[in-house]
Parts: C-alpha cells; sequence; structure tokens
C-alpha cells in the first residue's frame, strides 16, 4: 500500500541521525518508526479477514470520499473499497412494463480502478434482476419454454454487459420475491396473463419448471460468453420458489446471499459473521459458509433490513476474482 509522502523526512532523519549517534539510540528510532508504520496500516488495511476476502456495495450510488486507492464508504475501519455490482438489467424494463436500473457509474469506476491499477478487489460485476417462467408472454408450462425464456434474459444481459466495463468473472442471476409491480413475485410462483397486468392467471408453477428457466439461463450464458453463472438469493425465498427436492439443489453454483443481515454498520462482518452477534451469512440450495461456491454476502441493506445509505456486501476472493 503507497505510504503518505509525509512520513519520508522522518524516515530519512532517522537514517541520518543513526550515523551520528549510539546504535542504542538508532534501535530506539528505528523501533518508533516502525510502531507509526503499523499504526497507519491498522487505520487503513488492505481488506477485511481473513485473506482474500473484500468489502464492497452495490445498486445504487453510495458516494466514495476518498483518494484512489479508494475506501469502502462509511466504514470507520476505512478498508479498500473491495468491488461494486451493479444492475445490467431488469425484465420488467425490458418488457416494457417500466422498472429501474439501478446502477451507478461512479462506484463502478472507483472499483476498477482498485482492480486494475492497485490490484485489489474484484472491480464491476453484474446482476439481471430475473423474470420467472410466469411472466414469460410466451409461457406454456413446459420446461423447454422455460429454459428458452431463461436463455432470452441470459442474452439480454450480455447485450447490456457490452456497454459497460465488468471485470468480476461471475454473473448473478437475481432471484427473488420482491413484492413490487408489475408481478409481485416476478412469475416464480404464479402465471399472470401478461407480463405487465399484475393479473394472476394460474397460481402456482412447478419448481422443475422454474428451474429449468434458471438452467437455461446458465447454459446459454457459459456457451456465448467466459462468464460464470453464480445466484443471488436467500435460503427462505429460495426454498418457497425451488421447494426441497432436487430442483432445489445448486451446490455447484456460485452464490451470493442476503441473510442474515444487520441494520448497523458500525461492526462489518469478518468471514461470514459479524463478531459479537449471531449475524452470519446463510447460503442455500446445498452450498454453506465454508464451500467454495459461497462467494459473497450483502451483509446490510438487502432484504428489506435498511441501513438508510445503501447496500454493502462481503466478497471471498479466494475462489474467483
Amino acid at each position: 500500500m503507497p505510504r503518505p509522502t509525509r512520513l519520508l523526512p522522518v524516515l530519512a532523519l532517522a537514517a541520518a541521525v543513526a550515523v551520528a549517534l549510539p546504535l542504542a539510540l538508532t534501535a530506539s528510532g528505528s523501533h518508533r518508526a516502525n510502531a507509526a508504520q503499523t499504526r497507519l496500516t491498522a487505520a487503513t488495511p488492505d481488506a477485511d479477514s481473513p485473506a482474500g476476502f473484500y468489502y464492497g456495495t452495490d445498486s445504487w450510488p453510495i458516494a466514495i470520499n476518498s483518494s484512489p486507492p479508494y475506501r469502502e464508504p462509511v466504514l470507520s475501519s476505512r478498508p479498500v473499497y473491495g468491488g461494486y455490482i451493479g444492475m445490467a438489467g431488469n425484465w420488467a424494463r425490458w418488457s416494457g412494463c417500466g422498472g429501474n436500473i439501478a446502477w451507478s457509474s461512479a462506484d463502478s469506476a472507483a472499483a476498477n480502478t482498485n482492480y486494475t491499477t492497485y490490484g485489489k478487489g474484484i472491480g464491476t460485476g453484474v446482476y439481471w434482476f430475473m423474470g420467472g417462467p410466469g411472466v414469460d408472454p410466451h409461457y406454456n408450462g413446459t420446461t423447454t419454454e422455460a429454459s428458452s425464456w431463461g436463455a432470452a434474459q441470459a442474452a439480454k444481459t450480455l447485450k447490456a454487459m457490452g456497454s459497460l466495463k465488468v471485470t468480476y468473472k461471475i454473473v448473478w442471476l437475481d432471484i427473488e420475491l420482491p413484492g413490487i409491480k408489475p408481478a409481485l413475485d416476478n412469475g416464480w410462483n404464479n402465471v399472470y396473463t401478461s407480463p405487465c397486468s399484475g393479473k394472476i392467471k394460474t397460481a402456482g408453477i412447478a419448481a422443475a419448471v422454474d428451474r429449468a428457466e434458471v438452467n437455461g439461463y446458465e447454459a446459454y450464458l457459459t456457451a456465448h460468453s467466459s462468464y460464470l453463472p453464480g445466484v443471488y438469493s436467500s435460503p427462505s425465498i429460495w426454498g418457497s420458489i425451488f421447494g426441497t427436492g432436487s430442483a432445489s439443489n445448486i451446490s455447484g453454483t456460485y452464490e451470493w446471499t442476503y441473510t442474515d443481515a444487520t441494520s448497523k454498520l458500525s461492526k462489518p462482518p469478518v468471514k461470514w459473521c459479524v463478531l459479537g452477534t449471531t449475524t452470519c451469512a446463510r447460503f442455500f440450495g446445498g452450498v454453506a459458509r465454508s464451500s467454495k461456491q459461497a462467494v459473497m454476502w450483502q451483509w446490510s441493506g438487502g432484504g428489506g433490513v435498511t441501513n438508510g445509505i445503501g447496500d454493502f456486501d462481503q466478497i471471498d476472493t479466494n475462489t474467483v476474482r
């Protein structure tokens, strides 16, 4: 990590004094210089712990008021800013139903500077806000059509990424029940009369059909790019969509969870847990905290657990960077 230039004259003076003074004083001066350097490092760590873990943010902009290498906003320990994950697209907006794109060009640029210039973190990653089979305008209840619907969203994701500076290898399928219009469940549990109607035509979708869409997205992504698929969700939401059978098992897929979460930013997590609390990352679909597929945790700001600022994440780069 670059050192402030104001320390350099102190080190030069210590070297000059060492020539003229006895060895005991030289050792004393060296000890003080080392202590000052240790305090500086502790005040501005490169990342959280253990090695390979970073802090980052996602979605809507959060002001990063620091100089390169940029520091994680808000956190008092000022760790390095380890990455930004933004929304590449939204099924509802793509379908003509309206909706926002949660993206920050400034946060993406800061993350990419840290990644490309200083070798820190992941840079920029993206997610696609998935629409389930129930908002597919061609829904017919088959796994074949669901797979095609998933592939169509993957194609749209890659097209959107073409205008973004994406450095992270994992592309996230955002699978949730958001409780917002036009489809409160994003079409994962109910079939709608049309994508934008908000009116349920048929209640219930087979877990195998839901899973076929996920498989179709992943197959298209890997066949048409070098990116890796990952899923953003939570244990309760995942189970309510895919059940507990074979359709729910994604033990070989990278995961980003938003459960558990805290509204307090004063104690950032260390290796998937907030120290001194019971708040820990909980993954899903056969993935545990110890799994190499567990790579990200939205530890504050997601799943309705607000902090008044935005979404904060913990990122493990030991498997994928």
